[in-house]
């Protein structure tokens, strides 16, 4: 047995399998680094648009103004041209989850569809599948408008303003890329085979549909639904978290949007994300700040549960916690938030899939086997 001295990284914990200048996620200190920048920068007070962080990843600089057009011009062509393919796409928008509808859309596009066409008909297949969902007709892109823009409108059926625009692009911008994650991965083994980029971006929904990865922040929402619902109105939230937590922990299931793999403080995200809602309170008004309040009182009971459970584990807010509350704040139905996260992550996928190809290496890992030998005894029974 070739590989018994070999050590052994269940998960690949702790295992560097790539070089790569798209981004740096530090789990002890809470920090993201994108191409060189804090995502705070990026996506708090930067007002950095999807299109730019497109043009950071895959260029390696914020483009400057005629670039960002540029880059804007060919992701909505790239919208356009998704649109247009949606009556040949036949049952694959009739799939009941939306990571499902979306992963068979985005394998009609041609195997080596440049980046901004990828980016583009993600977008707009996901939206597509949200109206068909609805009962409702597609909405046809509007070409002019940015993505987030046009992203809300052709989900939601109407005109986004500029505010709603902005926080999502700060979303979209946020969950662009952090480092080696399972979808990621995913999409550079793919493309280490040799494989088009299409393979490999239908790898990686597949890796973000599960819950483990991508697929809980819908889950947050029906949380926070039942800790409101779990006394009367006039019930103090604080109080109405803690009860409602300690009896989820007692039957041992597990808090939704709580713990990181990597991070060991509060995921970065989760406050970029947070800050974000405060935003679209302040501007746009309704029920968005009571519900941040709750949230806010949910995150701080959670905690304090996880901790009296979990001394030795840091179990904090992740980005799937505040991710559910914005995107619900938006308007988005909780079936469209991981393919809302789709959206966004495709803009790392595709720089990762050049960079995989720069390396030109087959991503070939080991096993150790644990199974009989050859000729040995069958065990009785």
């Amino acid at each position: 047995m070739g590989n018994v001295a070999a050590p052994l990284a269940s998960g690949l914990e702790g295992v560097v399998v790539a070089e790569t200048r798209l981004s740096e996620v530090d789990g002890a200190r809470g920090r993201l680094i994108l191409a060189g920048h804090d995502v705070e920068a990026l996506a708090g007070g930067g007002g950095v648009t999807f299109e730019e962080v497109c043009g950071l990843l895959w260029g390696g600089a914020l483009p400057a103004p005629a670039e960002r057009e540029a880059l804007r011009a060919a992701i909505a062509e790239g919208r356009t041209r998704a649109f247009a393919l949606l009556g040949r796409l036949g049952d694959a928008l009739g799939a009941r989850d939306g990571m499902d509808a979306l992963r068979a859309a985005v394998a009609h596009l041609e195997g080596d569809a440049p980046p901004a066409a990828i980016a583009g008909a993600v977008a707009t297949f996901a939206a597509a599948w949200a109206r068909r969902a609805a009962g409702e007709a597609p909405v046809a892109p509007d070409p002019a408008l940015r993505l987030s823009a046009d992203y809300l409108r052709m989900a939601r059926g109407g005109a986004a303003s500029e505010a709603e625009a902005r926080e999502l692009d700060a979303y979209l911008v946020t969950v662009s890329d952090h480092g080696m994650n399972a979808s990621t991965f995913a999409a550079r083994v793919v493309t280490s085979t040799g494989s088009d980029a299409i393979s490999a971006v239908v790898a990686a929904i597949g890796a973000l549909k599960g819950p483990l990865h991508g697929g809980a922040p819908g889950p947050v929402l029906d949380m926070l639904d039942a800790i409101e619902a779990a006394g009367p109105r006039g019930a103090e939230a604080a109080g109405r978290a803690e009860r409602w937590l300690q009896a989820e922990l007692a039957a041992g299931r597990r808090i939704m949007g709580m713990g990181h793999r990597i991070y060991r403080v509060r995921d970065p995200r989760a406050a970029v994300l947070e800050r974000a809602i405060e935003r679209l309170a302040r501007t746009a008004g309704g029920a968005r700040g009571a519900r941040l309040a709750l949230a806010r009182a949910v995150e701080r009971a959670a905690e304090a549960a996880l901790r009296a459970r979990y001394p030795d584990r840091p179990l904090r807010a992740n980005v799937e916690f505040y991710t559910a509350v914005l995107l619900d704040a938006l308007g988005l139905p909780r079936a469209l938030f991981s393919p809302t996260f789709a959206v966004g992550r495709v803009a790392g996928w595709c720089a990762h899939i050049d960079e995989q190809r720069r390396a030109g290496r087959l991503i070939r890992p080991s096993s150790r086997y644990v199974g009989g030998a050859p000729g040995a005894a069958a065990p009785a029974g």
